[in-house]
């Protein structure tokens, strides 16, 4: 809405050069996220916060306006992808921790956590808030498409013309960002598969791509990554969980393959389910799992599969033993 005359597929081209020139020079990459854009990011996001607190739009609805409210929360949240990003992100935080100066691994693996406790704080801290105004808004703009419409005519309503402005620098900044991380940190993983294609030609690659699904509209790309979501999302959840206890279980190594076979099975036969398809053998069994109404009857097939694989584990470790 600020720049109306400008075509979507003109700046979305602009927008990616500027990204593939940051990512192709990657000393630069560190300090303008971290030092400058991410600072500039929570100052406009606390602005649209603080003032829909102080200003409400409504009063808050006395009853739920939805059903299940922490199930759609947590499905909602997928589409945030943050659990997703953080398993690649990882990467490139150790990277730039070693690059400065920091090689232990111990040392590495210490500041890594305490970026992510930092990180995860923001994180909670930034939705909460932004929920509590959406909650005040919630009676003043019913109907709408997504999220996007929402947040835009809180924060119009709430500055003006220049609300647009505030939202757009921090739509710009949080976009770039995440951009900048990812098309560096999936460049570097192809890179390192397929060394006889250089990182460069990855990352102007990935960018060319994400330039022509940026064009598509994000009602489209809703349409097409949430059944994508829900179908990875809950091995990723999996795998964040199994290593946090990992040094519980690593004496049971079947807990890995068993869990995220059955969770994976579980998940894409929900998923496929969704889009009308049906699978015959795993659909009927699924239909009687906890949940199966909100989307998480993977959930116990999941824990069925880290019992086997702790069975598993502990007979064969047995058989070594005996041996």
């Amino acid at each position: 809405p600020n720049l109306s005359g400008v075509s979507p597929v003109v700046f979305s081209v602009v927008f990616f050069a500027v990204i593939l020139a940051l990512c192709i020079k990657e000393s630069a990459v560190v300090d303008i996220v971290g030092k400058v854009l991410t600072p500039l990011l929570l100052v406009g996001l606390f602005a649209i916060i603080i003032k829909g607190v102080i200003t409400p739009l409504g009063d808050i609805a006395p009853l739920a306006q939805i059903d299940n409210v922490a199930v759609t929360g947590i499905k909602a949240g997928y589409q945030t992808m943050d659990a997703l990003a953080a398993l690649t992100f990882g990467t490139v935080i150790a990277l730039n921790i070693r690059e400065q100066g920091i090689t232990e691994e111990k040392a590495v693996i210490k500041e890594i956590i305490s970026s992510g406790w930092i990180a995860g704080g923001c994180l909670i801290l930034v939705y909460a808030m932004l929920n509590y105004v959406g909650m005040l808004a919630g009676g003043a703009f019913t109907g709408m498409e997504n999220g996007t419409d929402v947040l835009l005519l809180t924060v119009h309503t709430l500055f003006g013309n220049a609300g647009t402005l505030v939202l757009a620098l921090v739509f710009l900044i949080a976009c770039f960002n995440t951009c900048v991380s990812l098309l560096s940190c999936c460049g570097k993983y192809f890179n390192e598969l397929f060394p006889q294609i250089s990182f460069p030609h990855w990352v102007f690659l990935f960018a060319g791509l994400s330039m022509l699904i940026s064009n598509v509209g994000l009602n489209t790309i809703l349409k097409v990554s949430v059944p994508v979501l829900n179908a990875i999302y809950p091995p990723a959840l999996l795998l964040i969980f199994l290593t946090c206890i990992n040094r519980w279980i690593k004496r049971y190594p079947k807990i890995y393959p068993w869990s995220a076979f059955l969770c994976c099975a579980s998940s894409i036969t929900l998923m496929l389910e969704q889009q009308g398809i049906l699978v015959p053998l795993l659909l009927p069994l699924l239909h009687q799992m906890p949940r199966y109404t909100g989307g998480f009857a993977w959930f116990v097939p999941t824990i069925a599969g880290i019992l086997v694989g702790l069975l598993h584990s502990a007979v064969e470790n047995k058989n070594i033993a005996n041996h």
